[in-house]
């Protein structure tokens, strides 16, 4: 048998039994991608069922607020997926009455919708012979054929697309797809890939050449940011002090606390006499209580967060600041840090 046929037969006699394997509903097969994009399978199918389940099709998708979004995706992190995913569902309600377009010229019109998810809705939804390219058809196909160009270069990316064109099994994209995937994700892993069981690596260049750890090739063009966010808990009565997060910086539109971000850690001492912190507190704020410090890791950004408890109430408000009843915090969308800071507290 060739590369592709070893693969399917493979793919049929040992992949998982994921839902969104068992439709052909592009709206099924979009959330599915979407939720799971940057995220595990077993951290996503639980998000992925409570929202089949709260919006049915596009059209209840549609419908929901932003804030319903937001609080549903918490804990799954990049949230802009979640709002994207909310102007696209918008967009189908306007442009194809609330039906999901399954063509691929029609999908990647669409907001959030890039070359691999619109291929991949394509193929598993209306079988089009759309190649997907993902980051385990990266590796298996850097594997195999010993591709060095890295992946994430402009030339890497093009090479990588006519390779995955030149397999594909036009008459049955969907389920080439679908094994391509499900091969890279299971048996030619990133690390420990079990070649010894391999039903192709008499083919592959990089087991013949013991290149497996060198490949795929990655060019390291992130540079991550530390900050340093000095969150206060400012309660009153049965109320807490909440800020309502902009839309230009990280967590977009969520819910968080009072906050000055400074440059570097600062003792406790060193913060208080902050500028920011003397004009919302003046000079006689004083902490009861303050938590470690908490590293919280996203894509770009190293966040080093902890809180301290006050009861010295602010001199002004900030903007967006909000009283919230407590008994209503677990309605609002909160950062996966915040939602950690807060839920001892106040048994969330």
């Amino acid at each position: 048998m060739n590369f592709t046929d070893e693969l399917v037969q493979w793919y049929l006699n040992n992949k998982r039994d994921l839902p969104w394997r068992n439709t052909t509903d592009p709206y099924v097969i979009w959330l599915s991608e979407i939720i799971l994009q940057q995220t595990r399978v077993e951290q996503g199918m639980p998000y992925f069922y409570r929202f089949l389940e709260k919006y049915p099709d596009v059209s209840s998708f549609a419908a929901a607020h932003e804030d319903e979004i937001l609080k549903l995706w918490q804990g799954l992190g990049y949230y802009s997926r979640g709002r994207n995913m909310l102007k696209t569902a918008r967009l189908v309600r306007e442009l194809y009455n609330g039906r999901f377009p399954d063509s691929y010229d029609e999908l990647i019109k669409l907001k959030g919708i890039g070359e691999y998810t619109a291929a991949a809705i394509a193929s598993f939804a209306a079988n089009e012979a759309k190649a997907v390219v993902d980051g385990n058809v990266y590796r298996v196909l850097a594997r195999y054929l010993g591709i060095y160009e890295p992946i994430n270069s402009t030339l890497g990316k093009k090479t990588f697309q006519q390779a995955a064109d030149d397999f594909l099994n036009k008459k049955f994209p969907g389920l080439h797809n679908q094994a391509m995937m499900e091969f890279g994700a299971m048996l030619c892993k990133p690390k420990n890939p079990d070649c010894d069981i391999c039903p192709i690596r008499t083919g592959c260049v990089a087991f013949k050449t013991n290149a497996i750890t060198a490949l795929p090739v990655k060019l390291k063009t992130l540079k991550v940011r530390e900050r340093f966010f000095n969150y206060f808990l400012i309660t009153e009565g049965d109320t807490i002090l909440m800020n309502k997060r902009g839309d230009k910086d990280i967590w977009a539109n969520m819910f968080d606390l009072p906050m000055v971000e400074t440059d570097t850690l600062l003792s406790l001492e060193e913060l208080l006499k902050q500028p920011d912190v003397l004009a919302v507190f003046g000079n006689d704020i004083e902490a009861i209580e303050v938590s470690p410090v908490h590293k919280h890791i996203l894509t770009h950004q190293r966040l080093f967060v902890r809180l301290i408890k006050t009861n010295h109430q602010p001199l002004k408000m900030g903007e967006n600041w909000v009283k919230i009843n407590v008994q209503n915090l677990p309605e609002l969308a909160l950062p996966k840090i915040i939602f950690i800071l807060l839920k001892n507290i106040f048994n969330l």
